[in-house]
């Protein structure tokens, strides 16, 4: 059951808050204490699920009690809690009172972030440091939660398509790698319970039911036609809480194995014959629920190269000198970063280094030299058939020597890589496999193993690099899905003009995240077709870039360190145990992470058991209208007379 209506009653004494589903059939009430200014925040919810006419009368119960302070007062709607957070004294409750549907994936709608409300907990709010309170709610501020931050109320958002559908997690039970507002869900109950395994229950169950995982980066869908069917095209980036902050302030590892600028892109095709992640059962037979084979996903990963290096920024110098600052010999950081890219995605892992070799000053090429030297010595414990592919490729030097294909030799390692890994299909080719003239649904398909790709930045090589990856995905995506008759998309059609508008939009917004800045080469750059006024414009994103990492990135990182509740780093990392130098890998994790079998049994359970949200939330029983439903814009490729292209 999903909630995604709120209601807010307040007095001096307490807050109470009704979530309720789409139909108002199903209702609970959580009760919030305002009286106390302290560390511990008293949250208590009422196991009962009510129905509208038990919690009008619950309601009615609660203002008559609370006549002397003032009963329950006006309501005040709203659509989720993102969390709570606590400065100085007293707890402030952060509310989300407008959203926006910007994606619908197999009838789960995700929404952006539009406007939040910071509601302070205690109605005697004493701060003995008002201006210390003002400052740190200020810098708190400063990451900016009306921008570029997502959510679903009933699809995990958090993972993959895979996983959501092969391996799904208890309810809402969310990765909270890529929920970036982790700190302001568990800290005000970490403290108030126990260790006991019953408390632990209780406290996620609360966080399932009334917060929000706030995924940070971007969500973009654009609609495809091609011979009148429909293909929703859906790309989401996931940027990682750990490690996370500003351009030359965070680069390379930490100690913990986790890495700058972490990014996990994901692109999902699919055709919409049906809206849900399944076919309805036969009413004729008892035939349960199918899964819908029309359903397809690609994941990559971007991340900073996983060594220790800095770079320290100037106001004289625009590209500072690179320094490795520990060497080490034994490369544990970058252990463990590959062993968790093993355990998360399986093998084979394919590395993809954009960085330069070639330089009159060495900068770039020193971190290439550290890193072919790291991968080297790892790759040399690992079994023969998990090795990492390694492959480094002085991209910038390749688009200069105007002799060479640069997107042709991209889309050659991205065929390779494709291979080794696979991609996620929810079922066979329904077009391929005929029997009595009866389609057959054979099996799945999986994606294990991922392709991580670096440049220095980790931006503007990187994003064109990965949109090569993502239009060869697509060419196998709708080849699998029956759609065209050959996974080879030629460039300049109307699917391939879309997809690099989307990376185009998914590029700038990482960078802009990042840096300040839009991207500076774009994959027109490296096609060699750039606009008459690209050269100006990457004088002008070179100086942004420039202006924002020397003057404003400091502020940045001091807010993204006091929102993710990042308070001494050196403390924390230096109580991380070491491992052996040898086997720095788990065995375990080189397994497959996706099982065909497995795989097989969780979909089939999904669709059993996680199917229910559609009649509840969509309430097919009762007259509605699709504008209702289908109310955001979305880019599209469909051209007919009457239809005003978004």
């Amino acid at each position: 059951m999903s909630f995604n209506k709120f209601l807010l009653y307040e007095n001096k004494l307490r807050f109470y808050i009704v979530a309720s589903n789409a139909s108002d059939s199903r209702h609970k009430i959580i009760r919030i204490d305002r009286t106390s200014c302290g560390e511990e925040l008293d949250v208590v919810e009422d196991d009962a699920t009510y129905s509208g006419k038990q919690m009008t009368a619950m309601l009615k119960m609660l203002e008559d009690g609370n006549r002397a302070n003032g009963g329950l007062g006006k309501p005040r709607i709203f659509f989720g809690i993102a969390g709570f957070i606590r400065f100085t004294a007293g707890w402030y409750m952060v509310l989300v009172i407008r959203r926006c549907p910007v994606a619908l994936l197999g009838g789960h709608y995700i929404y952006h972030l539009e406007e939040i409300d910071v509601v302070s907990v205690p109605s005697n709010h004493k701060i003995e440091k008002p201006a210390e309170e003002q400052r740190l709610m200020n810098i708190w501020k400063q990451v900016d939660l009306t921008k570029n931050f997502y959510f679903s109320y009933t699809y995990d958002l958090t993972i993959t398509l895979q996983h959501n559908l092969t391996r799904p997690y208890p309810r809402r039970m969310f990765n909270d790698r890529f929920a970036w507002n982790y700190h302001m869900m568990t800290k005000p109950f970490v403290q108030n319970v126990d260790v006991g395994k019953e408390d632990r229950e209780k406290e996620a169950r609360l966080k399932c039911q009334w917060l929000l995982p706030l995924v940070h980066g971007h969500v973009d869908q654009a609609k495809l036609t091609v011979f009148g069917r429909v293909i929703f095209v859906t790309l989401i980036a996931r940027r990682s809480r750990h490690h996370a902050g500003a351009r030359y302030l965070k680069r390379g590892v930490n100690d913990e194995g986790n890495v700058a600028n972490e990014v996990e892109t994901e692109q999902i095709v699919s055709e919409t014959l049906t809206t849900p992640f399944y076919y309805p059962a036969a009413r004729s037979e008892q035939q349960p629920r199918r899964p819908s084979p029309n359903f397809t996903g690609y994941v990559q990963y971007r991340g900073s190269i996983p060594i220790y290096w800095t770079q320290e920024t100037n106001a004289m110098s625009p590209k500072p000198p690179i320094e490795i600052s520990v060497m080490d010999p034994f490369y544990t950081a970058a252990s463990k970063h590959f062993d968790d890219l093993f355990a998360r995605y399986g093998a084979p892992i394919t590395i993809l280094n954009l960085i330069k070799k070639r330089e009159p000053q060495p900068r770039e090429s020193k971190l290439l030299r550290e890193y072919t030297n790291c991968v080297d010595y790892l790759n040399q414990f690992l079994p023969e058939d998990k090795k990492m592919v390694y492959r480094a490729w002085d991209m910038s030097h390749a688009y200069k020597q105007k002799t060479q294909d640069v997107i042709g030799y991209l889309e050659d390692i991205a065929e390779e890589s494709i291979m080794m890994t696979g991609f996620f299909h929810s079922g066979s080719e329904p077009y391929s496999h005929f029997l009595k003239n009866e389609i057959e649904y054979d099996t799945m398909s999986l994606q294990n193993g991922i392709c991580r790709t670096n440049c220095v930045d980790c931006l503007d090589r990187t994003n064109a690099a990965q949109f090569v990856f993502g239009k060869r995905a697509l060419g196998h995506q709708l080849y699998a899905l029956g759609v065209v008759d050959s996974p080879n998309l030629a460039f300049d059609s109307d699917a391939v003009n879309m997809l690099t508008e989307m990376y185009h939009d998914h590029g700038d917004t990482l960078a802009m995240q990042y840096t300040g800045s839009a991207l500076v080469n774009r994959v027109e750059t490296y096609r060699r077709m750039p606009h008459w006024n690209s050269h100006s414009r990457d004088i002008i994103e070179n100086f942004r870039r420039f202006y924002t990492n020397s003057l404003l990135d400091a502020d940045k990182q001091a807010a993204i360190n006091l929102f993710l509740g990042i308070h001494n780093d050196r403390v924390i990392t230096q109580s991380v145990q070491r491992g052996s130098y040898h086997n720095w890998y788990k065995a375990e994790h080189l397994q497959p992470v996706y099982d065909l079998d497995e795989c097989e049994r969780g979909i089939e359970e999904f669709v059993r058991e996680r199917g229910e949200f559609w009649v509840e939330y969509y309430r097919p029983l009762l007259f509605t209208s699709l504008g209702k439903h289908f109310v955001y814009s979305m880019n599209s490729t469909l051209k007919l007379p009457g239809y005003v292209h978004q």
